[in-house]
């Protein structure tokens, strides 16, 4: 039987009006045993299911019955879906929300890593008041809620006296987005800053005080082991979690991921570490990558991959030839030794990346293609939700399973290939049973920001 045309419409309407009756039920959706309870899944890890949503929570996720064998007592309105994906809302676990949106102000920024470093710390002195870095946050927050994200990390420029403005202004967005996205904050800045004890006490302070995560840029300075053994102790003495940068280069001497591992080894930190980029990795030989991931799984460290950013950053030529590696880390690797990986979304409209919209299935659909998440596809979602769900220890977050909120995106797709082949604008993103209503910012909100204007 032909599945039924995807009027998004009437399909939305019928959700809301099933939420405001407090009952529904969603049949014929389509499932991922890895993040949703499993029927009786398919070749490539799906099944069809009935999800019986009451007062904004998931009763029940069943398999779908034909409605020749429905019983006539079915108290709840019944909404056929029509095979189509539901994925769970996104966990989105390494922004950089602080620098969204500024790159109509970075005219020198040339594509490099060290061309954006410039180009953002200078924009960063001018330009990042309280009222700058609020605007662009909440105007890349409504993005990233419109588009399905229901949790976020971003990292916090917080070199002072940056520090002084941007916390405040995200613990006022904190509260602002309470409810819609759960949103968490770690502090950035180069770890040789660490070697100041006043200022690390102090903004582990501001850290704590928002509940966030401590973190730096790993680099390879000469007393990078020291460094991160202050980092260790002092995020295990405010009882914080370590959220580092590391190794986003080609050269194969980069040896921050493994250092992190040994100095997470060497100390009695019990909280979660998460590492992100590790580019240089895939640069190096086996004998090192084997070595490396070895710790990295005895330690139990985290990877998230950025390959919005990574891809674009990493082997850049300023000779006009093509470059020659995708710029992303060995996560298949990684994931074989139980290392937990994830995908996230980084930087958009900025220096390091001057594309994307926080998009959260974006960032999954080319995480897919250029690191060949697929053939067979797994359980790789989980890259974009159970696992940097529990990287974040934000439980429930990330799945679709009974007694937790109704969270989930309703898609056109009834398969990975058309969720995937398609940028699904229309697709239905439901919080708390509900279908959400937002539209997406318009650009031109930016331009009353100092040096916004359109060219």
């Amino acid at each position: 039987m032909n599945a039924p045309a995807f009027d998004q419409p009437a399909l939305r309407d019928q959700i809301a009006n099933g939420a405001g009756l407090g009952r529904y039920i969603l049949r014929n959706v389509r499932l991922d045993s890895a993040v949703a309870k499993t029927g009786t899944v398919d070749a490539i890890g799906y099944f069809l299911a009935d999800v019986t949503v009451e007062h904004g929570k998931i009763l029940a996720t069943t398999a779908a019955r034909s409605r020749s064998i429905e019983t006539s007592d079915d108290s709840a309105i019944s909404i056929d879906a029509g095979g189509r994906v539901a994925l769970p809302t996104f966990v989105d676990c390494h922004t950089h929300l602080d620098k969204g949106h500024i790159l109509p102000r970075t005219p020198a920024a040339n594509g490099t890593f060290d061309g954006a470093l410039a180009a953002t710390r200078a924009d960063r002195t001018a330009n990042w008041s309280a009222s700058d870095v609020t605007r662009r946050m909440d105007f890349a927050l409504r993005s990233a809620f419109h588009y399905g994200t229901a949790a976020m990390r971003t990292h916090i420029d917080s070199q002072p006296p940056q520090d002084e403005i941007s916390w405040p202004a995200f613990m006022e967005l904190k509260q602002h987005w309470r409810g819609r996205i759960d949103l968490q904050a770690s502090c950035l800045f180069p770890i040789d800053m660490a070697r100041d004890d006043a200022f690390l006490e102090r903004i582990a302070r501001h850290v704590a005080a928002a509940s966030g995560t401590l973190g730096a840029v790993a680099y390879p300075a000469p007393d990078i082991d020291h460094l991160l053994d202050l980092m260790f102790r002092k995020a295990q003495q405010h009882g914080l979690n370590l959220d580092f940068h590391a190794d986003e280069t080609a050269n194969p001497k980069a040896d921050g991921l493994r250092r992190i591992a040994e100095a997470a080894m060497r100390s009695s930190f019990g909280g979660q570490v998460l590492v992100g980029h590790c580019c240089s990795l895939a640069m190096q030989d086996e004998a090192n990558v084997e070595a490396t991931l070895d710790k990295v799984a005895t330690a139990g460290v985290a990877v998230v991959s950025l390959p919005t950013c990574n891809l674009y950053l990493q082997d850049r030529r300023q000779d006009g030839t093509t470059p020659k590696w995708r710029g992303v880390t060995l996560l298949h690797e990684m994931k074989r030794r139980g290392i937990p990986v994830a995908l996230a979304s980084d930087n958009t409209r900025d220096p390091f990346h001057s594309y994307g919209d926080l998009d959260m299935l974006d960032t999954y659909r080319l995480g897919t293609r250029v690191l060949h998440l697929d053939h067979p596809a797994g359980d790789w979602i989980r890259a974009v939700t159970t696992t940097p769900a529990g990287i974040m220890g934000l439980d429930g977050r990330g799945s679709i399973a009974e007694g937790h909120a109704a969270d989930f995106i309703l898609f056109e797709g009834r398969s990975l290939s058309e969720v995937l082949s398609r940028a699904e604008s229309n697709r239905i993103v439901v919080r708390n049973g509900a279908p959400i209503t937002t539209s997406l910012p318009a650009y031109v909100e930016l331009d009353g920001l100092e040096g916004m204007a359109p060219d």
